[in-house]
């Protein structure tokens, strides 16, 4: 089993990947602003600030994985993408495999498309810098870190988050940058989400690559 750090751990993403990580047996921590009540049994909970670099080196060293479930919001909204590169150095520098909660925004409707987030008619317009923002990751971002860093960027389908939570059913699949379903977006749970995720962890088949998750 593998100790695996999830940074962002008690959000939506976060806490389901916990969750599922946990049950399998892993050596979960979960660093977040806040601690949840309740807690998940047999997980470690921390406590900090995302832009805390030593509390983030520390977490990162003690990792076999180390997972980001990071939102652009609140007081990560403008340091959000160098947070990212805090990360992304300190995951290198440690060796350790960086899996990061992306957004559908992220993909493309077909090969060699430009990406959703070029267009953001189908985004309410208060969600459209927070969109951009996590595109930037994958777009810009991960690509230019060195060859030495392993990263995936694991994109949900587009009706995925707390507002539509769904149901665990077992099943799941597999893209790479192209949407499943481009022409609804489709959909995942929470759970099944998280499933996924774990699976991608735990096969380790995909290296500094863009993927994304749905039915």
């Amino acid at each position: 089993m593998s100790r695996i750090t999830v940074i962002g751990g008690t959000g939506y993403a976060g806490s389901a990947i916990v969750e599922e990580a946990a049950a399998r047996g892993h050596e979960v921590t979960a660093y977040s602003r806040s601690l949840p009540d309740p807690q998940i049994p047999g997980v470690t909970y921390v406590q900090g600030d995302a832009s805390h670099e030593p509390a983030l080196a520390s977490l990162i060293e003690g990792a076999d994985v180390v997972v980001g479930a990071l939102s652009p919001r609140g007081a990560l909204a403008d340091t959000f993408r160098d947070v990212y590169r805090t990360i992304a150095r300190l995951a290198d520098t440690a060796k350790v495999p960086l899996f990061i909660v992306g957004r559908y925004s992220s993909l493309r409707p077909e090969p060699g498309a430009p990406r959703y987030v070029t267009d953001l008619s189908h985004a309410p317009a208060e969600y459209h810098a927070e969109l951009t923002t996590v595109a930037a990751l994958v777009a810009d971002d991960l690509p230019a870190t060195p060859a030495t860093l392993d990263w995936v960027f694991v994109s949900p389908a587009g009706n995925f988050g707390s507002y539509v939570p769904g149901e665990r059913l077992g099943h799941y699949r597999v893209g790479g940058d192209v949407a499943l379903q481009p022409k609804d977006g489709g959909e995942i749970s929470g759970a099944d989400y998280a499933l996924g995720f774990v699976d991608v962890i735990e096969q380790g088949n995909h290296h500094r690559a863009h993927i994304n998750l749905g039915y």
